[in-house]
């Protein structure tokens, strides 16, 4: 599987689904708006509430893994990455994500204590397309 094409892929996507491991080992899945940023396939930030119970589950637990994807009118296309995934409280990254919009979510601004990010390395995936699914190492 060419890495460049699923790269590519994910970055088209409006929005993917991050999954975490709850308290009693299963699996809780979220739609999120796509990532703010991306470096290849191997990190992804997102931005979210420190609150939220999503950040407690990864604080916990950090095994996670993100899906993508798109569905046509004959072809379906999605990618799954497992990895780890990385609760951000630090200015520096908060401020590398942070867009004038997220001011109406965060009242305080990006500053505001429950503003966080979450980076996801990722470590392997699978992509499926026409019927067929192929796994994939991801090369750090």
């Amino acid at each position: 599987m060419e890495l460049k094409k699923i790269e590519k892929f994910i970055k088209k996507q409006k929005v993917s689904f991050i999954c975490s491991v709850d308290s009693d080992n299963y699996p809780n899945v979220k739609a999120m708006l796509k990532p703010r940023k991306i470096n290849g396939i191997n990190e992804f930030y997102f931005s979210t509430n420190s609150s939220s119970m999503r950040v407690k589950q990864y604080l916990d637990n950090p095994n996670a893994c993100i899906y993508f994807y798109h569905k046509g009118l004959i072809k379906y296309v999605g990618v799954m990455l497992k990895g780890k995934m990385e609760v951000l409280t630090d200015q520096e990254s908060k401020n590398m994500i942070w867009k004038k919009f997220d001011k109406m979510f965060y009242k305080q601004g990006v500053t505001d204590p429950d503003y966080c990010v979450l980076k996801f390395t990722a470590e392997t995936g699978r992509y499926y397309c026409d019927l067929k699914t192929e796994s994939f190492e991801i090369n750090k």
